[in-house]
């Protein structure tokens, strides 16, 4: 769930935003429609020089019953500490990760790397694929999988792969980049994107080795239903959780 302003929303390839609702209130429902994690991002912290809101972290804590990740303006030890308190079960790091890579170490060493997620927001330019920072909207020079690989040797568990190219397109993830990470890398890779349908989601298993798949506006929308997708998932034979 995209956050902004304390409201989910959901756009295309990062702009043209619309609202998708309470993110409280659509925490709770897809912890008992059955979904597995959640992630919040409140992806104008950073633009806007503010903190994630850890009031919202605490409402979601006392309303959930599965684990949830929360990310945006995470720049400190200190951050992540209240947030953590306030009963998230992982955090991730972004933007603050690409200009002080020593946080990921920091933060590794601190609450242990199972907490900690770096998120990778890329789109390719010129056949490369790049890293953005700020929500998207600043292009770096680095290498996704460069960049990927030493996240992983800072000491980051998992890493959230969002395909700035495919995102909110609804035409699938960028599974060939996907399996790039798998094969490079020895940590979870979550898959981020583009989901458009069930098929998708069994492609990113099958074809882009992803370990998870996070979506938003098709469930957002009710496009499809959580336990169905499951189903499929089962039928295509890739292990869930029912």
């Amino acid at each position: 769930m995209d956050i902004k302003n304390g409201r989910t929303v959901k756009g295309v390839n990062f702009v043209d935003l619309r609202d998708a609702g309470d993110p409280v209130e659509l925490a709770d429902l897809y912890s008992k429609a059955g979904a597995d994690e959640l992630v919040f991002l409140d992806i104008s912290a950073t633009e806007e020089r503010r903190k994630t809101l850890a009031n919202l972290v605490l409402r979601v804590a006392e309303k959930v019953n599965i684990p949830f990740t929360v990310g945006g303006g995470i720049s400190s030890v200190e951050d992540v500490d209240v947030l953590l308190q306030n009963g998230a079960d992982k955090v991730s790091v972004n933007s603050s990760a690409v200009k002080n890579p020593q946080l990921i170490n920091d933060l590794a060493a601190k609450f242990g790397s199972q907490c900690i997620t770096v998120a990778i927001d890329a789109k390719q330019i010129g056949g490369v694929w790049k890293v953005h920072l700020v929500g998207g909207k600043v292009p770096t020079e680095l290498d996704l999988f460069q960049w990927a690989k030493e996240v992983e040797e800072r000491g980051a568990g998992e890493i959230l792969f969002t395909s700035m190219d495919n995102d909110g397109t609804k035409d699938g993830f960028a599974n060939q980049a996907l399996a790039k990470l798998s094969e490079e890398l020895n940590i979870p890779i979550i898959a981020s994107g583009g989901a458009g349908n069930v098929q998708h989601f069994v492609d990113t298993f099958k074809e882009g080795k992803a370990d998870a798949a996070l979506a938003a506006s098709v469930f957002h929308f009710k496009e499809i239903e959580i336990k169905d997708l499951k189903t499929e998932l089962r039928n295509n034979k890739i292990p869930v959780r029912l």
